[in-house]
């Protein structure tokens, strides 16, 4: 049977929250952010952290790496062969720079990972890529880097333009280490006064709830470089409130949260690696995605607003994973909350 193409509008429930107090690139701004979810409690969590970045000297957020990745397979007779081309690639690396330079306007190499299994050789290729997220810029700056490999190294052939070593909507060690996206920091000291009064917690039980929740429950999990409550949640209601490939989720749900005291008060921080998000091309240019953007200042014309963006992520991260800890330290806080918010 056939089905005749349809278009059906999705419409997912949507609310401005904030201003959340953020200190970014040395300037103290009070910012609102758009979250699109159904799980309605997210934006009272989201709120409520948003309150206590108000009540202190605000979130500092900073972008420390900006790339996207693609990796390639080459395919050698044997592993000398493979090792031979790895050698070239690695002396070569310039060259191969001016090659994905003149795929794109924004293009520009940043690092090159290479790794063989057998007669197989996987290249990772990290480039920036402006305001994009850079999906489709990657890809075509790897097939024209293969084309320039095979043709200085007669014995390799093609196996595949995507080798899972990118790793692209998947949980993997490679990217919490290096990165993919843009990785970003975002940190908060909360008097212990405005955790008793809006957290009513205090900052040693965040403190070591984040320990054995976070730190050691991952371990036993057998988490991959990931230590947090739910970064995927504020990541997921932001991706589809900006027009996000939101698949992406996957990967920004990887990261660590940090907590200590200091003094008497509470060090909070949240750490994502792979915030994979860009504030132009595909999605970015729908009515919704563009008024929510320029609403949190992410203009397309401003060369750095895809950073913006990904630092309003991990603040919102922050405000939610703060509200959820300090939830969790009260018995039956949680499933209060939700029952009062989601049961009608």
């Amino acid at each position: 049977m056939e089905f005749e193409e349809s278009k059906l509008d999705t419409i997912i429930p949507t609310k401005i929250i904030g201003p959340i107090k953020i200190n970014y690139n040395g300037v103290v701004e009070f910012c609102h952010v758009p979250l699109a979810t159904f799980e309605t409690p997210l934006w009272h969590s989201a709120k409520r952290g948003a309150l206590v970045s108000q009540k202190t000297s605000g979130i500092l957020a900073a972008v420390i790496g900006d790339l996207m990745t693609r990796s390639v397979i080459l395919g050698a007779p044997d592993i000398t062969g493979a090792l031979a081309c790895k050698s070239w690639i690695e002396a070569n690396d310039k060259s191969i720079g001016e090659i994905v330079k003149s795929t794109s306007d924004f293009a520009k190499l940043m690092d090159l990972h290479l790794e063989n299994v057998g007669r197989l050789l996987f290249v990772r290729i990290s480039i920036e890529t402006g305001n994009a997220a850079g999906h489709n810029m990657v890809t075509k700056a790897a097939d024209a880097v293969m084309e320039f490999i095979m043709a200085n190294c007669k014995n390799m052939q093609y196996e595949s333009v995507s080798g899972n070593y990118c790793t692209d909507k998947k949980v993997s060690a490679i990217n919490g280490i290096l990165g993919r996206g843009k990785r970003v920091s975002a940190e908060i000291t909360i008097p212990k006064e405005v955790c008793s009064r809006i957290l009513k917690t205090t900052p040693r039980q965040i403190a070591d709830l984040n320990v054995k929740k976070n730190l050691i429950g991952s371990i036993l999990s057998g988490g991959v470089r990931t230590a947090n409550a739910h970064y995927g949640n504020i990541a997921l209601a932001m991706y589809l409130a900006t027009g996000q490939d939101s698949a992406n989720v996957t990967e920004t749900s990887q990261g660590i949260t940090f907590a200590e005291l200091s003094g008497e008060d509470l060090y909070f921080s949240v750490n994502l690696p792979n915030i994979v998000v860009g504030t132009v091309g595909n999605g970015k240019n729908l009515p919704f995605a563009v008024k929510n953007l320029e609403q949190m200042g992410c203009y397309s014309s401003d060369p750095f607003s895809s950073q913006r963006l990904a630092a309003l992520i991990a603040s919102a991260t922050l405000c939610s994973e703060l509200s959820l800890m300090a939830a969790l330290c009260r018995p039956g806080d949680l499933m209060r909350s939700h029952m009062k918010l989601e049961r009608k």
